[in-house]
């Protein structure tokens, strides 16, 4: 594509349906919330890890419900029923925002979080019960929720100032390096210490306990890869689109880019959807718990 021929009519903006975001939405809130309703209901599950992700799953049902009404004001408003400046839509809109905002930085500490209690509970088995206690869980959730909720009002408040902007995305690479570095430094020393149980004489219980505790924890912190994996993938776009806007503002090709903004959003719903899909995929607990509450009309009858 030569330079000179390209200008912003060459890339329209791609619109994805309204639909295609509702269903989105919709069927996403319902999924965070059975993850919370299981963690929250099913004393099995209630250790520091389940609580973490009960609250990522609650900074994903904020996404979800959050999005979803945007889109919902924005139909509205497309049919007359709402102005779209109007200063009671401008203040709705920023409250959206933040609470956006606010579910980022709040699946990015419980990714953090969760990470330290995977290696915890590999690397310090014996006293991961006195670190980890549930009273320090609820703790570091409370210093969690709190920062989130002040970060993401001075975020949405302060976010026409470039340096905000600026620090958003530093912040957002320098959380990815720092759990991409945790999680491959405890992969690394999971490969020492396997063959180190590996390397234990044959015979006795001993060995087969650790290996099997071993193996669970090991499938624990894979599952939490993996979901920290599909965080980046549904996000990264979009953080690639605000490095675009302050590095090439008027750029045609970064405008091209740009277009698929609407994409971009889907993506980022979409990390609320896959995200308990593989939560019911990877931790038998959690599908027996959805089984229990899908299939019987009362928890208690159930039990």
């Amino acid at each position: 594509m030569n330079t000179n021929s390209v200008n912003r009519t060459d890339c329209p903006e791609v619109k994805v349906p309204f639909l295609i975001f509702f269903t989105v939405g919709i069927v996403s809130l319902a999924e965070n919330l059975l993850v919370v309703l299981a963690v929250i209901l099913n004393r099995n599950l209630h250790s520091p890890m389940y609580c973490f992700i009960c609250s990522l799953a609650a900074f994903n049902t904020i996404a979800s419900l959050t999005k979803t009404w945007e889109n919902l004001m924005i139909v509205f408003a497309d049919v007359g029923q709402l102005e779209k400046r109007g200063p009671s839509e401008t203040k709705l809109d920023d409250m959206m925002d933040s609470l956006l905002c606010m579910s980022f930085v709040g699946s990015i500490f419980s990714f953090l979080a969760i990470a330290v209690d995977r290696y915890i509970t590999i690397f310090n088995a014996l006293r991961y019960h006195n670190i980890m206690t549930m009273q320090r869980t609820g703790g570091i959730l409370v210093v969690i929720w709190t920062t989130c909720g002040v970060s993401a009002v001075l975020m949405v408040r302060f976010f026409d100032f470039k340096f905000i902007m600026i620090c958003f995305v530093v912040f957002f690479i320098v959380s990815l390096a720092i759990i991409c570095f945790l999680y491959v430094y405890m992969f690394l020393l999971a490969r020492i210490h396997a063959k180190s149980i590996a390397a234990l004489p044959p015979g006795g219980g001993g060995k087969c306990q650790r290996q099997r505790r071993w193996a669970s924890n090991m499938r624990g912190a894979l599952t939490l890869t993996i979901l920290f994996g599909a965080f980046v993938v549904c996000w990264a776009p979009f953080f690639t689109h605000l490095i675009i806007i302050m590095v090439c503002p008027l750029n045609p090709y970064c405008e091209c880019y740009r277009s698929l903004f609407q994409l971009h959003v889907v993506l980022i719903m979409s990390h609320a959807l896959i995200d308990p899909a593989i939560y019911a995929f990877r931790s038998a607990e959690l599908r027996y718990t959805f089984r229990k509450m899908l299939l019987c009309s009362s928890w208690k009858l159930c039990s």
